[in-house]
């Protein structure tokens, strides 16, 4: 006999997990190589290819946990009902799935332009804007409210794993924000070379990453861990 398929997509999310975690890992490493003034332009040059290749990966982990996520709580929704409304219904799985490759499809260009198109970016800007607000405020909902969305089994949990999903999306605009000197800094460095000035914006716009990087990585920890565990559910 086959699996379930919602074993396949509970593997789909934890897949999702595994490349968003361990593929940020590779982009911090890269950047250490990146901010090296004892080593040659080219070389940096070759760790910064590096680095953006590798962050095109958590990327998209980031956009498809959305739609993988309430594909999960539709398949398995625990009573999920308001007003005789199924919340989690699959017409709704379905526009978040459309929804989610139109905005991945704006994260790639952006990734793969470097910001050409200013209309793709403010997509893209505007899409993480306004799902940390959402994500956020369904998260209060979740944890304060006695059966959330209808489900009677105490989901503290997924107020949690929402939390923590929309913050590692605000982490993810803060090193945006913490970025912008590096490009300008980083084309002084190949067009006129090293000066300590040059090296300064560099390191400080990389170094200044490490926080949002930090937060990333403890909100995806969190999140699995959340979703695995499910503590205080009553199962």
């Amino acid at each position: 006999m086959g699996a379930h398929p919602y074993g396949w997509w509970i593997i789909l999310h934890l897949v999702l997990f595994v490349f968003w975690l361990g593929g940020d890992l590779g982009v911090y490493y890269s950047s250490r190589f990146v901010i090296k003034p004892d080593i040659t332009p080219a070389a940096r040059s070759t760790a910064l290819s590096i680095m953006n290749g590798l962050d095109l990966g958590p990327k998209i982990c980031l956009v498809l946990f959305l739609p993988s996520g309430l594909t999960l709580m539709a398949m398995d929704p625990h009573g999920a009902e308001l007003a005789g409304y199924d919340v989690f219904s699959w017409p709704l799985v379905v526009l978040t799935w459309v929804f989610s490759f139109g905005w991945l499809a704006s994260t790639i260009v952006d990734h793969r332009t470097h910001g050409k198109y200013p209309w793709v970016k403010r997509a893209d800007w505007t899409i993480r804007i306004g799902l940390i607000a959402g994500l956020l405020g369904m998260a209060g909902y979740a944890f304060f409210a006695a059966e959330p969305f209808g489900v009677d089994t105490n989901p503290k949990w997924l107020a949690g794993k929402i939390f923590f999903y929309g913050l590692a999306i605000a982490c993810g605009l803060g090193i945006r924000i913490k970025l912008k000197p590096f490009g300008p800094a980083w084309g002084g460095l190949m067009t006129q070379g090293s000066s300590p000035e040059t090296e300064n914006a560099i390191k400080r716009s990389i170094d200044g990453c490490v926080p949002y990087v930090l937060g990333i990585w403890g909100s995806v920890l969190v999140t699995a861990a959340l979703g695995v565990l499910k503590p205080g559910a009553n199962l």
